[in-house]
């Protein structure tokens, strides 16, 4: 990726984590201030959620000044795999906050006597927030695409479902009001907490498919096999692997060319595969095109890489 795209990218999340962590301190000030002085559990919920997303922006911002480095000895690959590691503990925090949350909403039902009406007030606050969120989610995801980020889209997601749990904490509110029955609000706030462990974990498995090096994107791979074939010269593409360094793909492949070729000739052949790749996958980060004589031995036992075959019927 050229140096410009790279200082595009990194100002697009530097931009995003900081216009999250001034959205998301505002936001988490005013719910948690107006759901303890209201008595509503499940604001307060929705404020300590509006927390997390601080720290996240606060770990986004730092991530920003740091995954661009240049690869160096101790790190050849480059530092983009801090981005995957901070969306990583990203799902942690999230997941924490729930269960922090579905705590105190369970044993506010257990103990119904120790409820009080929420006020008005909190829902005020409430709608406040779904306009808020909505802002921010918008600019996540706006700024996440231009800079390919999926800690920043993650992020956008991660908003998203605090829409969605805000409308959640609105309705119980009023529900609450309307029918004069606290625990409406505390049992708001026990759903408002599986639906933040739920985004914790999906948050979880999409980077630890990342961290393993999986791809389950077989059309990457289907377009890896039709960018090998346009090339004349070049065949039986296998031991095929594409893993995500973060917004960029890195590519390893075999191929065969025919024996009586001169070295030369087949690094040229090697040369225009890449060629060929790079304009069939967007962001690739480095490509290893492996060369073989045409019909040298069995491919049958090897153990790592895709071929054509593996996805042709997918």
């Amino acid at each position: 990726m050229p140096d410009t795209e790279c200082a595009d990218r990194t100002r697009f999340v530097r931009l995003a984590a900081a216009i999250a962590l001034a959205g998301n301190l505002a936001l988490a000030i005013a719910k948690i201030t107006v759901g303890g002085a209201t008595g509503s559990l499940a604001v307060i919920g929705d404020g300590i959620d509006s927390s997390t997303d601080v720290l996240i922006a606060i770990m986004s911002l730092a991530i920003g000044f740091y995954m661009n480095r240049p690869s160096d000895k101790e790190h050849p690959w480059g530092h983009g795999r801090s981005e995957t590691l901070g969306t990583m503990v990203l799902s942690f925090i999230i997941f924490f906050a729930g269960t922090q949350l579905f705590g105190s909403a369970l044993s506010q039902i257990r103990n119904p006597s120790d409820l009080v009406l929420p006020s008005p007030l909190a829902l005020a606050i409430t709608l406040v927030s779904i306009a808020g969120k909505a802002g921010l989610a918008a600019s996540q995801y706006i700024l996440g695409k231009k800079s390919g980020s999926a800690m920043i889209l993650a992020n956008a997601k991660n908003m998203t479902n605090d829409i969605i749990i805000s409308v959640s904490v609105f309705a119980g509110l009023g529900l609450s009001l309307l029918l004069r029955n606290p625990i409406l609000d505390s049992v708001t706030a026990l759903a408002v907490s599986l639906w933040v462990m739920k985004s914790g974990i999906t948050i979880f498995r999409e980077q630890n498919m990342e961290l393993m090096d999986g791809n389950a994107d077989t059309g990457l791979y289907r377009d890896l096999f039709d960018a090998v074939r346009s090339v004349e010269g070049a065949g039986n593409p296998h031991r095929a692997r594409i893993r995500k360094m973060a917004a960029r793909w890195d590519i390893d492949l075999d191929i065969e060319v025919p024996g009586s070729l001169s070295v030369t000739r087949a690094h040229e052949i090697a040369q225009k595969v890449e060629y060929a790749i790079r304009c069939a996958i967007p962001d690739v980060y480095d490509i290893m095109v492996h060369i073989e004589p045409a019909g040298f031995g069995e491919h049958d036992t090897e153990q790592y890489g895709l071929t054509a075959h593996d996805v042709q019927d997918e």
